[in-house]
């Protein structure tokens, strides 16, 4: 599964303006729960609940906040940039700029574990990493992610 075949162009924000972990969450998941109609106040009920077992944030300005949710038909993912970064909670300590939220329906562990995997290899690519933080738009972002996800 390609990346680009399930995140929409409305789902990428090049500039997030929070400061905080739920605001961010709650940037990344708005456009997400339109797409997929569900309410937003749900989904980020799940996504505040999974940070509780343990930060999504994985480290290296990276954070992929993710859940499952049972009224949830397809999957569904965003991509945020945060040019200052912000407290994640990251395992090293460091601030997180870069941001993927995924959200699948809770019958599909495979499909999820799988797409969290695809985005990991991704971002252990810096060239990847660093032309994202040097995107201005919509689909400057969309065009870095097509062509890495062809080399992956």
């Amino acid at each position: 599964m390609r990346i680009v075949d399930v995140l929409d162009k409305k789902a990428i924000i090049p500039d997030l303006k929070s400061t905080d972990k739920e605001g961010v969450l709650r940037e990344l998941s708005q456009p997400v729960a339109e797409l997929v109609n569900v309410k937003q106040d749900d989904l980020m009920k799940v996504l505040i609940e999974r940070e509780r077992l343990g930060s999504t944030g994985i480290g290296n300005g990276i954070g992929i906040p993710h859940g499952k949710m049972k009224s949830l038909k397809k999957l569904a993912l965003s991509l945020g940039i945060s040019r200052h970064g912000i407290d994640f909670g990251s395992i090293d300590g460091r601030p997180t700029h870069i941001f993927f939220l995924l959200v699948t329906p809770e019958n599909s562990t495979g499909m999820h574990l799988k797409l969290l995997a695809h985005i990991s290899r991704m971002l252990r690519n810096e060239m990847f990493k660093q032309k994202l933080m040097k995107a201005k738009d919509v689909d400057e972002f969309y065009k870095i992610i097509d062509e890495v996800d062809d080399s992956i």
